[in-house]
């Protein structure tokens, strides 16, 4: 498969979503093969990263937060081998608000971090107004504007997701690498157990629209690298 360089806006046509969409500061003058810092660009050099470079140490005990605010919390994790799961979480301690399997794989995703600006949108075309936009369960999921398909959101965890949130309950921010929750081995049939977890700002569009800005511990950087849009179709 030819490497993947799609554009932010490419598609991201739907009003919500534009409405939400924050331009980067100098992001005309980015080149396409630069490299912005922070959790990003370690996540995507996880191909080359080894098993020795766990940055999980010392997450087999509870600890405080390290930055206490109103941030919100979101993790992205899944097997090299294997799809990528989304959760969002008002605080590292808390119980997911949000979780679902994206349909793309985790290599996937690092691919389309290449373009150094990540968007990931998650439209819901339910008639009701009832809920939350977040309570939706089908959801259509673009990533940098390109169509991956459909995911359903979780009612409950998974073994696995379970496992993954016990371990960073003490963790604000972080990307590394995760034991498997069988034989508790880095390396399994799948592969690596990656994560990547931030502090997020989230901005209320509407009852139908929210999303999520990465906040990016690199001071030098000039704007979020990764971005999470929900949107219900009115």
């Amino acid at each position: 498969m030819p490497p993947i360089h799609s554009s932010p806006y490419f598609q991201m046509d739907n009003p919500a979503i534009l409405s939400l969409l924050r331009p980067t500061p100098g992001e005309k003058h980015r080149k396409p093969t630069s490299s912005s810092g922070g959790l990003l660009r370690m996540f995507k050099l996880f191909p080359m990263l080894t098993s020795g470079c766990k940055m999980v140490a010392l997450l087999g005990r509870p600890r405080k937060p390290m930055l206490k605010d109103s941030a919100t919390t979101g993790t992205i994790f899944g097997y090299r081998k294997g799809r990528v799961c989304l959760a969002i979480q008002d605080d590292p301690h808390s119980v997911p608000i949000f979780v679902i399997e994206l349909p793309m794989l985790t290599s996937l995703l690092q691919r389309e971090m290449a373009s150094d600006i990540v968007r990931i949108a998650l439209e819901s075309e339910t008639k009701t107004h009832k809920k939350k936009v977040l309570e939706e369960f089908v959801w259509a999921v673009l990533c940098n504007g390109r169509k991956m398909g459909y995911s359903i959101r979780r009612k409950q965890l998974s073994d696995d997701e379970l496992h993954v949130m016990q371990l960073l309950r003490g963790v604000s921010m972080g990307a590394g690498v995760l034991p498997s929750p069988n034989d508790k081995e880095t390396v399994t049939a799948d592969g690596e157990l990656t994560y990547m977890r931030a502090r997020f700002e989230r901005v209320v569009g509407s009852k139908d629209s929210e999303a999520f800005y990465m906040i990016n511990p690199d001071s030098a950087a000039s704007g979020p690298e990764l971005s999470i849009f929900f949107v219900r179709s009115n």
